[in-house]
């Protein structure tokens, strides 16, 4: 089938922003990905909302805690 890379509430995650893409996947709506090198040092993908994506630059850190419904960026 496919994975999900929607956000879920439960997710708890940490790690370092390593490319943005976007894409049109079904033809009319505009999804905007990360992919984060979490500090276990595996990698994921995940669909994160534009606001915060036009905010992000490669090497900016997110944190999702447990109960949140999207990450967030770290302060630096």
């Amino acid at each position: 089938m496919f994975n999900s890379r929607k956000v879920r509430a439960g997710d708890v995650w940490n790690g370092v922003v390593v490319d943005k893409t976007r894409s049109m996947p079904d033809g009319s709506n505009l999804y905007h990905y990360v992919e984060v090198r979490l500090d276990d040092g595996t990698s994921k993908k995940a669909r994160i909302e534009k606001a915060l994506w036009e905010s992000l630059t490669t090497g900016d850190r997110l944190v999702k805690e447990e109960g949140t419904t999207a990450p967030t960026k770290a302060p630096q």
